[in-house]
């Protein structure tokens, strides 16, 4: 099969910085899940910090990434789910700048995990989700084979 240079692919690069940001999202959510007070302290310099929940942020934290790896395996099929991924990612990161980021102030600890654990990956997810919707598109007006 000949295949025009313009041809709209998702290669298997993009299935793996899906793999990757899933891993990497589920980690920082059991962070925050499991040493919540302790992951705030060290944000915010060691300023001291009130024990605030950051038990359902790091559930939720947890889902999305697992969300985000699941979409990594059939991206074409289940495109709700790279969609529901960078969807949780723009919540996560509203909800950190909403909730935490007064409380742990901004500094180079907590600037950096906005910026590259919440920034960085949303806009490559939406970076792969645009490739994956242009890659559907063609994909669905290819005429059907017999």
């Amino acid at each position: 099969m000949n295949v025009h240079p313009n041809t709209p692919t998702f290669g298997m690069p993009l299935r793996g910085l899906l793999l990757v940001a899933g891993i990497y999202t589920f980690v920082w959510g059991a962070f925050f899940k499991w040493f919540g007070s302790a992951l705030l302290q060290w944000l915010s310099m060691d300023a001291v910090v009130d024990d605030l929940a950051t038990n359902t942020f790091g559930t939720f934290g947890m889902v999305v990434g697992v969300v985000i790896f699941l979409s990594a395996f059939y991206p074409l099929s289940w495109f709700y789910l790279i969609v529901a991924g960078a969807a949780g990612k723009a919540i996560s990161t509203g909800w950190f700048l909403i909730l935490y980021s007064d409380i742990v102030g901004w500094n180079k600890r907590s600037i950096f995990h906005v910026t590259f654990n919440e920034l960085l990956w949303l806009i490559l997810l939406l970076i792969i989700l645009y490739k994956a919707n242009k890659t559907k598109t063609y994909v669905k007006s290819l005429p059907a084979e017999k």
